[in-house]
């Protein structure tokens, strides 16, 4: 086992590196005929990928504007300016935010949205749109009724798409005004209701991964290790990273390296040993942030751990 740690979703998908080549090209004919064929999530994840890229701005701009139902370059663009608003909110509490940093956020956040209603509009049909109008909801604070309309929105037309379900938590959890008592039931619901073998499985091992981040010492790991989470936890892992139909869909490194988290806070090293052995040397550097100190430590020291190897 590497004593690496590759964070870069190009190590896992490799349209990653064909996208980002094809952006910084600005060759948009081979954006499209790479994004086009990918499965609904990881079209989602590609295009947000591409709206990370430098120097293409304008070109996105023209395109939207030569062509408004290019919905594609609609959620593109979306997604770039999403993306630099929270890079200037960054992921701090709410209180540690300046007033100019809110008011820079949601600017960028605005100009998303109304890139976003005029796409909806055009091609309801898109799930990318309907995702990145759930992280524009949770940043703009619209309220749980109208990002709930939006995911039920994209639920009509992906019932399991990984993308949105990762924001629609985020918006469930209490920092964002949702609670525990409507986020957990809906994360299990949504594992069970996805096939055996699929990546949602994860949101249930995130949703208590965010409620234990949220406690204190000491009480974070005897919530963990309480009976009822960790039948949950074992329900959905059991459903997803360590069922034999466990495959390599899009979202299937951020759900294998939650599981290696949550077991090996749990202290179980044979299925930690699963998850990691599943990964190689791949990592979601969510939710292993949370952990302190450098990332990439933590997940070589874990794994060297459940694998009785040195870290080194």
């Amino acid at each position: 086992m590497p004593a690496e740690v590759l964070f870069d979703p190009a190590a896992a998908y490799p349209e990653t590196g064909v996208v980002r080549a094809a952006m910084a090209a600005r060759d948009w004919g081979r954006v499209r005929a790479t994004v086009d064929g990918l499965p609904a999530a990881g079209r989602t994840m590609m295009l947000r990928i591409a709206g990370e890229v430098g120097n293409t701005e304008d070109m996105l701009r023209y395109l939207v504007g030569n062509d408004p139902s290019d919905s594609t370059a609609a959620a593109t663009l979306a997604w770039r300016y999403i993306d630099a608003g929270w890079k200037i909110r960054t992921g701090a509490q709410a209180q540690d935010v300046s007033p100019e940093q809110f008011a820079a956020f949601h600017d960028w956040l605005r100009r998303a949205e109304a890139i976003l209603i005029d796409a909806v509009a055009r091609t309801p049909g898109d799930p990318a749109l309907w995702t990145a109008r759930l992280t524009s909801a949770r940043g703009l604070e619209v309220g749980q009724a109208e990002t709930r309309r939006r995911y039920d929105k994209l639920v009509a037309l992906e019932p399991h798409h990984l993308p949105a379900q990762s924001q629609f938590l985020q918006t469930l959890c209490p920092k964002w005004s949702g609670s525990w008592a409507e986020l957990h039931p809906w994360a299990r619901g949504a594992a069970l209701a996805a096939p055996e073998g699929a990546v949602q499985g994860v949101l249930v091992a995130d949703a208590h991964i965010e409620h234990w981040s949220t406690l204190p010492a000491g009480d974070d790991d005897r919530y963990l290790r309480s009976e009822p989470v960790r039948a949950e936890l074992y329900e959905a892992a059991n459903r997803s990273v360590l069922h034999p139909d466990f495959g390599r869909d899009h979202g299937w490194v951020h759900a294998a390296s939650s599981f290696a988290l949550v077991f090996s806070l749990l202290g179980d090293r044979r299925a930690a040993a699963t998850a990691f052995r599943v990964l190689g040397d791949l990592a979601d550097e969510y939710p292993w942030y949370y952990l302190p100190g450098d990332t990439a430590s933590q997940v070589r020291t874990r794994r060297a751990e459940a694998l009785g190897r040195s870290a080194r």
